[in-house]
């Protein structure tokens, strides 16, 4: 049977590499200086360089089930997302933070379902989210609105990071929450100003944040507003 993977790195080494290799080298010689950190699902139709348009140096990517960030105090234990988040503030001195969850995710689900006892890990990590998910009878709505306050949630446990936080307040850093719908192609991007997400077609900016505990709670009410009209 042919080896799939190999010929693939041969295609990049023969075909891509040589078109693109003054820029590789020029990231080699002065190092990289992405502007980007992009937290994403680990889920494999979420490409974040496609709805970017970016290529190599732009973005500083960290992605993990359901693209939760772990609380900045270390309850959860050693994990990379939360030296990723550090070393992208800190380090290469980025100035966005996306946080991007995704239409149809799985993880979203999960928290629905019961989880295997074989995954002990996986259901810890999924505990992230546990305040996301309603008490309603799973649907695809039910879904899709546990995603978007997933995002929610991620924006908001970023501000417990005193490395964001502070330079969140001094302009330094912005943070935008997006929620990328596979079947449209089409990234909605959160407003603080209205507490829900607008498709990137009719917004008027990449996403807004942060915001005071109460527009965090205003956003969830308008999500469930959605949800159960009336």
């Amino acid at each position: 049977m042919p080896d799939e993977l190999i010929a693939r790195l041969r295609r990049f080494h023969d075909d891509y590499f040589p078109q693109h290799q003054a820029r590789f080298r020029d990231l080699v010689d002065h190092g990289q200086h992405p502007t980007t950190l992009f937290i994403g699902c680990s889920d494999s139709r979420l490409v974040p360089y496609l709805l970017t348009g970016t290529g190599p140096g732009e973005l500083f990517i960290v992605r993990n089930v359901g693209a939760l960030v772990p609380p900045y105090d270390g309850s959860h234990g050693h994990h990379g997302t939360t030296a990723a988040i550090e070393f992208a503030v800190l380090n290469l001195k980025v100035t966005r933070i996306v946080v991007c969850g995704h239409s149809h995710c799985g993880a979203m689900k999960a928290l629905y379902e019961e989880i295997s006892p074989e995954a002990p890990n996986l259901a810890r990590w999924l505990d992230l989210a546990r305040e996301a998910a309603l008490p309603v009878q799973v649907s695809p709505e039910a879904l899709r609105r546990t995603e978007q306050r997933a995002v929610v949630l991620q924006l908001e446990r970023l501000m417990d990071y005193p490395m964001v936080r502070s330079r969140v307040e001094a302009g330094q850093i912005t943070l935008h929450g997006w929620y990328y719908v596979i079947e449209d192609g089409e990234v909605h991007v959160f407003d603080v100003r209205n507490g829900g997400f607008v498709p990137a077609s009719r917004s008027e900016h990449s996403g807004t944040g942060p915001y005071a505990p109460a527009d965090s709670e205003a956003c969830f009410n308008e999500i469930d507003t959605r949800l159960h009209p009336g």
